[in-house]
């Protein structure tokens, strides 16, 4: 920042934080749209959607934490005016900074306890890996080879493949089983490999597609071909860094197959599941645009660059290379690259796209502006939001979390809600 003095990240973060701390007493609050938003470790916001059962409805409340957060900045820098500090906020959606570090997108999908975790790890991984190629959000990466740009953020800071850990040594699929609901019935699928989107398409794609991958694994009548990984950390670094999209990668049976083969062979599973037992609506969508991007990527993955998120980048990173006459490593390309994901909307590239309507999008911004303080009506999240509401109406001192709901300031009995 330029100004007075300069703010480590640490102040910026209070600074950030400063409104929501003076309502809510805590970096660590969930809001009345029924959403979590606090401060994760290293100073970085977090937001965390509330419960969706509706692939819209989740779309819509992944862009409503982003207007939350572009009001923090604007809060904070109009705190900082009035300190006498000028200087801008920057904060940005996406999942690597220039220092090496990543931190995630995570997915967290509600599955039966009775289902099989180990089957389900077999058959996701190698569909999480591939499946970059339509749900990357791209990045240009300096490496001591050169610069290079790649389909996903995530993909070179991932270790394992099935761990319980999240920072120490990153896998694709999260095993601590923390189902913040009933957990005789439910476990969740806690999925941390995937990178944060702007593309309203591609983050609906994304979670639409995994949908389609569960409910054919709750069918007891669906069989899926065998695509287990040779070495999985290999294959997804492998595939972010080919934006052809048809490297191949080894599978344990000794095939080689590239990660269009993989999509392409779910995919047609998929298909036929919608021909013999149906899909409901929502994911009927979401399975005609994964058809869409699958069947543009074995054509011209460039075709995508209305849609998909790493192809939107790379287009507008080419063509302003051309206008410039800029190599890939230059730091205006880098500086473009980041602006693609701030959240404040008058100075990231992907809106001006959007604002010109050339960027596909999946719901409205009515809707958006509606979520930021209304919650999902069909989910557990309605009661939450409704609950924080009446409480902050009526000044009562209340504790919340994801599965509890109680009044501090008497003696009342805490709701459980599974």
């Amino acid at each position: 920042m330029k100004g007075v003095r300069r703010l480590s990240p640490d102040e910026v973060a209070r600074y950030l934080f400063r409104k929501v701390v003076s309502w809510g007493r805590s970096s660590n609050v969930f809001l009345q749209n029924g959403s979590r938003l606090y401060l994760d470790v290293g100073s970085h916001p977090e937001y965390a959607t509330p419960e969706c059962d509706s692939l819209i409805d989740l779309v819509t409340h992944d862009r409503a934490g982003e207007r939350i957060l572009e009001s923090l900045v604007a809060s904070a820098e109009e705190r900082l005016g009035e300190e006498a500090i000028r200087g801008t906020v920057y904060l940005f959606k996406n999942n690597t900074d220039s220092a090496g570090n990543s931190y995630g997108c995570h997915e967290n999908y509600l599955t039966s306890r009775a289902d099989d975790l180990e089957h389900y790890g077999q058959v996701l991984i190698p569909f999480f890996i591939s499946r970059q190629i339509y749900a990357g959000a791209g990045k240009v990466v300096q490496t001591s080879r050169g610069v290079r740009y790649s389909m996903s953020q995530r993909a070179d800071h991932i270790w394992e493949g099935v761990s319980s850990a999240t920072t120490r040594s990153r896998p694709i699929i999260n095993t601590r089983d923390e189902p913040h609901a009933d957990a005789d019935r439910y476990r969740r699928l806690h999925v941390i490999v995937g990178d944060s989107n702007m593309s309203e398409y591609t983050t609906y794609l994304k979670v639409g597609a995994a949908a389609c991958m569960l409910r054919m694994l709750e069918s007891r009548s669906v069989v899926l071909r065998d695509m287990t990984l040779e070495n999985p950390i290999r294959a997804i670094r492998d595939i972010s860094h080919d934006l052809t999209c048809r490297r191949t990668v080894r599978l344990a049976n000794g095939r080689e197959v590239s990660a269009l083969d993989i999509q392409r062979e779910y995919l047609d599973r998929a298909l036929r599941f919608a021909q013999a037992e149906g899909f409901p609506p929502e994911e009927q969508r979401a399975l005609d645009m994964w058809e869409h991007a699958v069947t543009m990527l074995e054509s011209d993955p460039m075709k995508l660059d209305t849609e998909v998120d790493w192809v939107i980048k790379l287009s507008l990173i080419e063509a302003f290379r051309e206008r410039h006459d800029l190599g890939l490593g230059d730091p205006r390309v880098q500086a473009l690259d980041l602006q693609y994901h701030d959240v404040t909307r008058s100075r990231s590239p992907f809106h001006r796209l959007q604002d010109r309507g050339l960027v596909a999008r999946v719901c409205d911004d009515s809707a958006i502006e509606r979520a930021v303080d209304v919650p999902p009506q069909t989910t557990r999240a309605r009661l939450r939001g409704e609950f924080i509401r009446r409480a902050k109406d009526r000044r009562r001192d209340y504790t919340v979390d994801w599965v509890h709901l109680k009044v501090n300031d008497q003696a009342q009995s805490t709701v459980l809600c599974k």
